[in-house]
């Protein structure tokens, strides 16, 4: 569609969205001549239509949508086979924590499109183009309250087969699957032969039909006009080959003219579906990383209130920072999924349990168990949560069942189901298995999958039921082998009452993973059960030529991690881990001894100099360098008034004036820069989206600047771009410019005559600290 306008001479700044209510008949036309190229879909012209840019174009957001909608449905006519999707796109803000959008204001964001959409006779929605998971969680939990219509959900990557946002095509495929969607895949981003791996990681990931829409290759600039690096031939080429691998539905992105469809329609016709081999495999996950408990897989547990006076405390002061110190602890130690319990009668467990969830998904990519007995508290923590999630716990109580089964499927969340009932912990395994199967029945009779529902067959303290281990271990082998599922299991209850518990605790550990145990809930802290862990992946054949177990204990013996009394981390390591209160505290103690400048010189900027090539290798992705980001800024606000007292303005001389050009109205990426250059100590003027040349030049004059940022989401707009470049030559010639968002390429930016591209914040950073 934007293509297309752009033909037809859309003027710059224009919302192409209001052209629904004050054009019609010309986005009928195009809706048209895609029709006559043999398209079965049509887009309305709803991609960017939210409140936001409603606002911005001072017109009716309903009135835009369901012109949007009933213009295409008007282009179809009623003809057989063709139907109409209400197309949504990212609303263009970036969610909390990363950013300062709250997910249920971003969840009516998206609502408010679903329902003008849904009442204007859409006959699906198609969810495209985004980057951040948890936005595209938002849209979905906005479509599935909002409206009965099927739900498509594509999201673009980057060539190095992640998003922007660091979502992976495996956490992006177990989340959509869990929330229900129609179809999924991947739009945008780049061209058909650089989207083959990420379409093959896709197929090989899902049962579900595949969607693939890429663009027509990379912008190229060409007397003034923009056009694409790949012909319709090239493309339609590549897009059989797609179908042939086992993709359902292919289109095309940016770029993709009538043409480009007429070929494609033309080379696939004829052709059958092709039935993909995936397999159902469970798991959970964050947006970066899964667990599929394939393998032995430690779930830590100190994060659980119960019997730790320490968390307690810290709870009831609402000192979150103690609990993120403890999360990084369990993932350093080795933990693989982190049990997340707020549970005391004396806080907001509801509020509690999703704040701490937000927060540890900002400072750890490992995915979380979510644990309470409070269905409500389960319900907000699921809803908020960036992936999809482990439940703890439901049981065999119909009350119980009732409960949480379906926020486990509205939510998209596997469900962990302990072996109790109205009468309480049965006492032999038969019993327990009984319950177990009364579960599983449950769960899937909600519309749970069975790979998605696990079983805690209980673990007794041994001391005063001597014959519970025995049956507990019975259990995990009767669940394992009737039902098919996996099994957890809090191991270390069963020493309570007794001297030296860990020796217990291992050699319980042991048992219950010959006994078929996949997942035990144990302190990753606790070197013999971590040795126990290694050991038995190699006995059980899951650490391939027992690489992982030589790894780490064939050069010397194993060091248990300090403990939290033993260890206060250090600013670097604060900063690195994104902990804004740590970051703080470090910095006022370095003060007493040391002067501020001399703390901004070698531990602040080394430190985010670390996270930068983390970020830039791939380590690490955009939501943990914001949060270092962050970091960084708490630590620096602490030295700011001794710097201007001890060195005066140590902003003098770095100055730069940012912005989004004239007739760009995306501004998450510059925001981007912005947040980390000012965590360098630059001095950043932001004059916004949309900014005119001359506003520019204006900026550079009043501040003595002497780099310019530009950014240009779309490529109608490097035009302005080049605009602004020749007004700055002129008039300030001792000026440089870098050049930065998601449409440019280095062919584009030596086109605008940039003296640098830029591809992310930190080349920025580089660029702007070797001036």
């Amino acid at each position: 569609m934007g293509t297309m306008l752009q033909r037809g001479g859309l003027e710059l700044g224009t919302v192409p969205e209001t052209l629904n209510v004050t054009a019609p008949e010309a986005i009928e036309a195009i809706h048209r001549e895609y029709l006559a190229a043999g398209a079965d879909v049509i887009l309305a012209n709803t991609f960017g239509a939210n409140r936001f840019k409603a606002e911005k174009a001072g017109i009716d957001l309903a009135a835009m949508v369901e012109a949007g909608v009933k213009t295409a449905k008007r282009a179809i006519g009623g003809a057989p086979g063709k139907y109409a999707a209400l197309d949504i796109g990212p609303c263009g803000r970036v969610l909390q924590p990363a950013g300062d959008l709250p997910f249920d204001e971003a969840v009516e964001v998206f609502a408010e499109v679903v329902r003008a959409g849904t009442a204007a006779g859409a006959d699906f929605i198609l969810l495209e183009t985004f980057t951040d998971l948890y936005e595209l969680k938002a849209a979905v939990i906005a479509a599935k309250e909002n409206s009965d219509l099927p739900i498509f959900a594509t999201m673009s990557f980057e060539a190095n087969g992640t998003t922007f946002f660091g979502a992976s095509v495996e956490s992006m495929v177990m989340t959509l699957e869990a929330l229900g969607v129609a179809a999924l895949g991947v739009n945008c981003s780049l061209g058909p032969k650089q989207l083959a791996p990420v379409v093959k990681r896709i197929l090989a990931a899902t049962r579900l039909p595949v969607l693939v829409q890429p663009n027509a290759g990379l912008p190229v600039m060409e007397g003034g006009a923009t056009r694409y690096d790949i012909t319709p031939e090239e493309f339609a080429a590549c897009v059989k080959i797609f179908v042939g691998e086992g993709v359902r539905f292919v289109g095309g992105c940016c770029g993709t003219t009538p043409e480009y469809i007429k070929l494609t329609k033309s080379m696939i016709s004829g052709m059958a579906p092709v039935k993909t081999a995936a397999a159902p495999r469970g798991g959970i996950c964050s947006p970066s990383r899964q667990a599929r408990f394939e393998r032995v897989t430690v779930i830590g547990e100190r994060l659980n209130p119960t019997g730790k006076k320490a968390l307690q405390a810290a709870l009831r002061a609402h000192d979150m920072d103690f609990v993120l110190r403890e999360a990084i602890r369990e993932e350093e130690q080795g933990a693989e999924v982190l049990d997340i319990n707020m549970g005391l009668p004396d806080i907001d467990e509801p509020a509690m349990l999703a704040e701490a969830v937000r927060e540890i998904q900002a400072v750890t990519d490992l995915p979380l168990q979510l644990d309470s007995a409070s269905p409500a508290a389960l319900e907000r923590a699921a809803r908020i949560y960036n992936g999809k999630p482990l439940l703890n716990s439901v049981n065999g109580k119909k009350e119980s069942l009732d409960a949480v089964l379906p926020i486990a499927k509205k939510y998209g969340c596997a469900v962990l189901g302990l072996t109790l009932d109205e009468n309480g912990i049965p006492k032999d395994a038969e019993a327990r298995l009984a319950i177990a199967r009364r579960i599983v029945a449950a769960a899937e009779a909600a519309g749970l999958r069975r790979e998605d529902i696990y079983i805690d067959c209980l673990m007794m303290t041994v001391s005063a039921q001597p014959d519970q281990a025995h049956e507990t271990m019975r259990a995990i082998s009767l669940v394992k082998r009737e039902l098919g599922v996996k099994t957890v299991l809090g191991v270390s209850n069963v020493s309570f009452g007794l001297p030296a518990r860990p020796i217990i605790n291992r050699t319980m550990l042991a048992m219950a993973l010959a006994s078929g145990l996949d997942a035990p809930i144990m302190n990753p802290g606790d070197a013999g059960m971590t040795e126990t862990v290694a050991a038995a992946r190699v006995l059980l054949e899951q650490d391939v030529d027992s690489k992982e177990y030589i790894e780490k204990y064939g050069a010397a013996a194993p060091q248990q991690a300090p403990s939290a009394k033993e260890d206060t981390p250090q600013i670097g390591y604060a900063i690195a881990r994104g902990l804004k209160d740590e970051a703080a505290k470090a910095a006022a103690a370095l003060l007493i001894k040391h002067p501020p400048l001399e703390i901004v010189e070698r531990e602040i900027i080394p430190a985010l100099d670390a996270v930068g090539k983390d970020y830039e290798s791939g380590k690490i992705f955009l939501p943990q360098l914001i949060k270092s980001a962050e970091a960084a800024k708490a630590a620096f606000e602490v030295l700011r008034a001794e710097l201007v007292k001890t060195s005066g303005d140590t902003q003098k001389g770095k100055k730069i004036v940012i912005a989004t050009v004239h007739g760009d109205i995306h501004d998450i990426g510059k925001n981007i820069v912005k947040v980390i250059l000012e965590n360098y100590n630059f001095n950043v003027t932001d004059l916004g989206k949309d900014v005119p040349p001359q506003r520019v030049l204006e900026a550079v004059r009043e501040t003595g600047a002497k780099l310019v940022g530009l950014s240009a989401l779309m490529t109608t707009t490097v035009a302005s771009m080049k605009d602004t470049i020749e007004l700055l030559r002129k008039e300030c010639p001792d000026v440089k410019v870098i050049v930065g968002g998601a449409v440019l390429t280095e062919s584009l930016a030596e086109y605008t005559g940039a003296d640098r591209y830029a591809k992310d914040a930190m080349e920025t950073v580089r660029y702007a600290d070797s001036l």
